[in-house]
C-alpha cells in the first residue's frame, strides 16, 4: 500500500481537536443526588388529601374582595379610570367624531334615571351631545358593575369638568335597573333615550 504524499501545508496544520472524556466534578454530582433526594422527601411526605389553605393566611374576602353596599368605600374616579376614560379620555372631552365627550354633556347633567340607564344598557345608534352628531356603540354595564360602583361612577362624572349636577344615589340606580329589567339590547339612539320617563 501506498503512503500519500504530506503536502507542506498539511504539515505546517494544527491537528483537529479531539474531545476527552471529562468526569463531572464529584462536588457538583453530590448536590445533584442530594436535590433529588431532598425532592423525593419532600413529596413523599406532601400531604394531598388535606384540604388546601390560604398559604399567606389571607380570608377568602380579603382575597376575592366584595363589592361595597350602598355606595360606602366606592371610588367613582377609579371606576371612571379602569373603564370609562379609554373612550371618553381622561379629560372627559372623549374624541371628536367618534365618542361624545362627557364634560358639558346634556345627557351627564340631565336626568339623573336616564343617565342611569345609559350606563346599564348602553346606547347604539345616532345621538346628539352638545350640537355634534355621534353614531357608535357604548357598552353596557348592568353585568360587570353593581348599583353602588355605577352610582359613584355617575356621580363622580357629573361632578367633573365643569359639570355640576347631584350626586345620584345607589337607590336610584337599582331603580333603573328593576324599571328596565327585561331589557337585553342597548338603546336606540338619543331618540329613544329622549322618550325615557
Amino acid at each position: 500500500m501506498n503512503t500519500p504524499d504530506v503536502l507542506p501545508q498539511q504539515r505546517r496544520e494544527n491537528p483537529d481537536p479531539q474531545e476527552r472524556s471529562t468526569p463531572m466534578p464529584r462536588l457538583v454530582l453530590l448536590l445533584a443526588l442530594v436535590l433529588v433526594a431532598f425532592g423525593i422527601d419532600y413529596i413523599s411526605h406532601a400531604d394531598v388529601n388535606s384540604p388546601s389553605a390560604w398559604g399567606d393566611a389571607r380570608t377568602r374576602a380579603e382575597l376575592v374582595g366584595d363589592r361595597p353596599a350602598a355606595g360606602q368605600g366606592v371610588d367613582g374616579a377609579a371606576i371612571y379610570a379602569a373603564m370609562c376614560s379609554g373612550c371618553h379620555q381622561a379629560s372627559g372631552q372623549g374624541l371628536p367624531g367618534v365618542f361624545p365627550p362627557l364634560a358639558g354633556s346634556e345627557w351627564v347633567v340631565g336626568k339623573a334615571s336616564t343617565a342611569a340607564a345609559i350606563v346599564l344598557h348602553g346606547v347604539s345608534g345616532p345621538i346628539e351631545v352638545k350640537g355634534q352628531p355621534f353614531n357608535g356603540t357604548m357598552p353596557a354595564f348592568a353585568a360587570s358593575l353593581g348599583d353602588a360602583e355605577i352610582a359613584a361612577v355617575l356621580s363622580h362624572v357629573r361632578s367633573q369638568w365643569g359639570n355640576s349636577a347631584a350626586p345620584i344615589p345607589a337607590e336610584l340606580v337599582a331603580n333603573t335597573r328593576s324599571l328596565h329589567a327585561d331589557r337585553s339590547t342597548p338603546f336606540n339612539g338619543g331618540d329613544e333615550l329622549a322618550q325615557l320617563p
